[in-house]
């Protein structure tokens, strides 16, 4: 597979999926060897990297996919859910301080920084992670944090799809991660909109039953040709405004992301 202009790079969102064996990958595959295969084989340049949401980074994990990757390859490594998800202590009524979390991850990150591989820092916040004073001040928090590192942040809930929202990342120079999902009243709506030097685009499908299946099926979705084109105009555009844009596939319930990631760097190779 060709690869796109420079500073477009397409991945998908995780790499070492069991059902993607016989399907993206060969049937017999080992794990040890999915990255440089995903790498060479399929084309990629870029990974999000996800499994850092359940478990704090190691320098050697992080090291090892280094290693296993070409000079330009580049990682985006999500947050821990300790930094995100689990912040609030319901029964104190408080804010946890996991200044430590924050310390633990920037540390498991250093092997990446060095090799000058890590793209970003993709910071998800739940639904219920809602626009008010005390968690506007949590994302001022959270950029201190994380001092200088290239910060982006996606938001789950449609509260935070306000003008206000993209000039406070803007001041704070933090990406703002552009989302296609479900089209439902509470979810975030597609915006193609840049507020660093980072474009940040997050494709999740299209399933319907988004808030009623089990977390593994809400993935379940492969975009049609025409639906992947609608998206091709704005990744343009946005790419014409900043220093890089990356684009994943977060559809990866059947190996659906990469059949998508795929297309979607040829359709951005092809003239406009």
């Amino acid at each position: 597979m060709q690869t796109v202009e420079e500073t477009i790079k397409v991945g998908t969102s995780g790499f070492s999926f069991p059902d993607w064996k016989g399907t993206i990958y060969p049937p017999g595959i080992r794990e040890k060897d999915m990255l440089s295969f995903y790498e060479k084989e399929l084309g990629f340049n870029v990974l999000e990297i996800n499994f850092t949401y359940y478990t704090l980074p190691s320098q050697k994990s992080l090291a090892g996919m280094a290693q296993k990757t070409s000079e330009s390859f580049e990682f985006v490594v999500k947050s821990f859910k300790g930094m995100t998800h689990e912040i609030w202590d319901k029964e104190a009524r408080a804010r946890i301080d996991n200044q430590e979390t924050f310390k633990k991850f920037k540390y498991g990150l250093i092997p990446l920084i060095e090799e000058k591989k890590l793209a970003c820092v993709l910071a998800q916040f739940p639904y219920g992670f809602f626009p008010n004073r005390e968690n506007s001040s949590y994302l001022q928090q959270f950029r201190e944090e994380m001092g200088d590192l290239p910060l982006v942040f996606e938001f789950r809930n449609k509260a935070w799809f306000k003008e206000e929202t993209f000039q406070s990342l803007e001041r704070r120079g933090i990406g703002f991660c552009v989302v296609d999902e479900p089209k439902l009243p509470q979810l975030m709506p597609y915006l193609p909109r840049a507020t660093s030097e980072i474009g940040y685009f997050r494709f999740h499908g299209r399933n319907p039953n988004w808030f009623n299946v089990p977390l593994k099926v809400r993935y379940d979705y492969l975009y049609s040709e025409k639906e992947l084109k609608e998206f091709v105009p704005g990744i343009r555009e946005i790419s014409k405004k900043v220093a890089k844009t990356l684009i994943f596939f977060n559809n990866c319930y059947s190996g659906s992301a990469a059949k998508n990631a795929a297309q979607m760097a040829k359709l951005l190779m092809e003239k406009s």
